[in-house]
């Protein structure tokens, strides 16, 4: 079966899609890669959605005509991904614009921007989406989803294997060994802290909005790191919470930043050295997560901070006795990874698989995820 993935993630420059065909075993099935496209999110719209990610207050009419404009978006990377029209199914994300975990005395919920029925009219085909909401109704975090996918379609080595994806999150996936003591152990996974979320707003700071990142990370290779105040912040709240955990924008987005500044200026730090320093603590969050064990013996890093020269120098000093090295080496691209998770997703929706998220998200038990609109 042909199925069509649609992701923007967190760091909301928009969409990327894969189109791809599974087939065979349900939980291990056999797949194909057949093409790829990003399709921008326009600059108005991308400062938008970051606006409403950290908490600006829009009116109700804002807030549907961003809807639309979303779901308008997902279509234009659907057809640029594949003008034939020829898959027969669509996993669609979303956009996230807010995210509240489950926490004592609250259930979790999250708002992924979408009107999947308008999708699959524009599309004429069926969508599945609305996918975190069958979790966090079973008690779950409702996120991250995806590091069942990557042990479907990445498999096992022998040691524990590690997938790291750097968007404006980072999140991990550890994947049982195929062999030994630790081969019954579930697949696990959660959101580590910042990735590029800081470093993207502090390099639109900086520029006045001139530039939305950094591109290779050249800038903050110029810059020396304040070790001192990375140590500092390793020690905060999120940081120590024991998994399951996930984050967003809500913890890690302008406001933080506006204080992380704060600590920087006061140690008379310039630009470089702020991205720097923000590079490495990003890189040290991940290290200080894979300390909680076990241990990979490979990372394989995917999402746009996989190409920020200074995020993957700092990962690959901090996280030590393991091989760090793209997730691309193995056929999928950094941008590829997670819409490719969602078309698996939308596939086991179709199938009626319930997704094996308990051990990830703390559900209560194994969902059937997502929602699906016909055309």
């Amino acid at each position: 079966m042909r199925v069509l993935g649609l992701m923007s993630g967190t760091s909301a420059d928009g969409v990327d899609a894969v189109l791809a065909s599974f087939h065979g075993a349900v939980r291990r099935p056999r797949w194909r890669l057949l093409a790829s496209a990003f399709s921008p999110y326009p600059d108005p719209l991308r400062r938008e959605l970051i606006a409403v990610g950290q908490g600006e207050t829009r009116s109700t009419e804002a807030l549907l005509r961003l809807a639309e404009q979303v779901t308008e978006s997902q279509a234009t990377a659907a057809r640029a991904c594949d003008p034939a029209g020829s898959a027969a199914l669509v996993g669609c994300h979303g956009q996230t614009v807010w995210h509240r975990p489950p926490s004592a005395g609250q259930r979790g919920a999250s708002w992924q921007l979408l009107q999947g029925p308008l999708l699959a009219r524009l599309l004429e085909r069926p969508v599945v989406f609305d996918f975190r909401a069958a979790d966090l109704a079973l008690g779950g975090q409702g996120a991250p989803l995806v590091p069942p996918c990557d042990a479907a379609l990445l498999g096992r080595i022998g040691g524990w294997r590690g997938v790291l994806n750097l968007g404006g999150i980072a999140n991990l996936t550890l994947i049982p060994p195929a062999a030994g003591p630790d081969r019954a152990q579930p697949v696990r996974g959660w959101d580590c802290g910042p990735a590029n979320s800081l470093l993207d707003l502090a390099v639109q700071r900086f520029t006045n909005n001139g530039q939305n990142h950094d591109a290779d990370g050249a800038w903050a290779l110029r810059g020396r790191v304040c070790e001192d105040l990375v140590q500092r912040w390793l020690q905060e709240p999120y940081l120590q919470e024991q998994p399951p955990k996930s984050t967003g924008r809500e913890l890690f987005g302008r406001a933080d930043l506006n204080r992380r500044w704060s600590a920087l200026a006061a140690v008379g730090a310039e630009p470089a050295d702020a991205l720097a320093t923000l590079a490495a603590f990003s890189a040290a969050a991940v290290a200080q997560e894979l300390a909680r064990g076990p241990c990979p013996v490979e990372l394989l890093v995917a999402g746009g901070g996989a190409r920020n020269g200074a995020l993957m120098q700092q990962l690959r000093g901090r996280c030590t006795g393991m091989a760090v090295r793209p997730l691309a080496e193995l056929g999928i691209a950094d941008s590829q990874r997670e819409s490719l998770a969602f078309a698996l997703l939308a596939w086991w929706h179709w199938r009626r698989l319930r997704a094996p998220t308990p051990a990830v998200t703390g559900a209560e038990r194994p969902p059937l995820l997502g929602v699906c609109a016909w055309p």
